[in-house]
């Protein structure tokens, strides 16, 4: 008889063994499943709909490329930048002119790097932040 039960003990450590570690192994595989998946134009990837294209809203305005882009530098000083609102650190450059400054900024000058390390900003919008940068600091 105490072989018998030592006996169905065991399966059944056995059975709740195994049902766990299969329990554990599907919790691991929802963890390290992929996210996505990849789908090449003329496969057939199912009903997910293509990415369409935004129409951009135009170039963005001064405060908000200086805040993307100008901000990292001319805000801390960052490698001699001029810091924004510091007349006295703006005067010779906007002494120099507009022309001048909007140059330097899309062209690099000194440790700038062209348009401050936005390759992917127009000039139009590099413009548009020199302005705004130095109607704050005059």
């Amino acid at each position: 008889m105490m072989k018998r039960v030592l006996a169905a003990v065991l399966v059944l450590s056995g059975l709740t063994a195994g049902a766990v570690m299969a329990s554990v192994e599907d919790e691991i595989r929802a963890r390290i499943a992929p996210v996505g998946e990849v789908c090449l134009q003329g496969e057939e990837c199912g009903s997910a709909a293509a990415p369409t294209e935004t129409a951009s809203a135009g170039p963005r305005s001064g405060s908000e490329v200086y805040d993307a882009v100008c901000m990292a530098c001319h805000s801390t000083g960052a490698a001699g930048a001029p810091k924004i609102g510091d007349t006295a650190a703006w005067a010779p450059r906007v002494d120099k002119g507009l022309e001048t400054l909007v140059s330097h900024a899309i062209n690099g000058f000194n440790a700038m790097p062209a348009k401050g390390g936005c390759a992917n900003c127009p000039d139009e919008e590099i413009q548009a932040a020199v302005e705004y940068m130095v109607e704050e600091s005059q």
